[in-house]
């Protein structure tokens, strides 16, 4: 895609459950492409991105490779996603699904105290990180965010958890609390890998799940959709390398 052709996308404003924001969001939608990345080209393009992000805003120092990435993307109850719109790599987020079995995210390296008894429970998590989006296409499209992390919405549907819970910075706490009724919990603590201190935000998925898919229609999927997203495919089985987004059936989506 030439860049210059671009348009700047119509500004969502403050975010609200008014239907044009959420007309313009699912205008956006229609246009994405969402992809389960585990190998390949796409797996390296989407290091690459965290790097230019990240770097954009200072968190990460230089490096020769100029790719971001550690052990836990690694883990076997991680899910790497690309979000494509028009072909073009404009995003990713990284979501880990913790059970007592599989405790295995970078949450736990900075929050593992908090976390662990309540694994030990019986409670599971949905734990979004890594999140990146490409400094030119974040500013042509303000609904991104929504875009992305909707991935986040749609895997605690699917795996049914207690919570989503978030390691953030101090300046994206408003969007968690206003969009997803986050609270935090504890104190901020320093990253180990970034150069700014992080805090954890829990959104119990049984108190705001509902309110968010009411106030956010286009955070709404359907069963097929999340079973292409994060279903284990059969053995022999080649799984959906791109999944098209449900918001054209947000009517019938749950």
């Amino acid at each position: 895609m030439n860049r210059s052709t671009l348009r700047r996308a119509p500004s969502t404003g403050a975010a609200s459950g008014g239907s044009a924001f959420a007309d313009n969001v699912a205008a956006l939608l229609e246009r994405v492409e969402y992809r389960r990345c585990e190998k390949g080209e796409d797996l390296e393009a989407i290091y690459r991105l965290r790097y230019k992000a990240y770097r954009n805003h200072g968190t990460v120092p230089p490096t020769a490779e100029r790719v971001t990435t550690d052990r836990f993307d690694d883990a076997p109850n991680c899910y790497m996603f690309g979000v494509w719109i028009d072909n073009e790599l404009v995003s990713t987020v990284r979501l880990h699904h913790l059970t007592a079995e599989q405790p295995y995210s970078s949450v736990m390296d900075i929050f593992g105290d908090l976390i662990s008894p309540r694994l030990e429970r019986g409670e599971t998590f949905i734990n979004p990180t890594m999140f990146a989006a490409d400094p030119y296409y974040a500013t042509i499209y303000r609904a991104l965010p929504y875009v992305t992390l909707r991935l986040a919405v749609v895997a605690n549907s699917y795996f049914d958890t207690t919570s989503c819970i978030c390691v953030i910075r101090d300046d994206h706490t408003a969007f968690y609390k206003r969009v997803f009724g986050s609270v935090q919990v504890g104190e901020p603590r320093p990253h180990p890998s970034f150069s700014v201190n992080v805090m954890l935000y829990d959104s119990p998925c049984a108190i705001n799940m509902q309110p968010t898919l009411e106030r956010f229609p286009f955070f709404r999927s359907t069963a097929l959709e999340r079973r292409l997203l994060f279903g284990q495919s059969a053995k022999g089985e080649v799984g959906s390398l791109t999944i098209l987004p449900t918001a054209r059936y947000m009517k019938t989506a749950a």
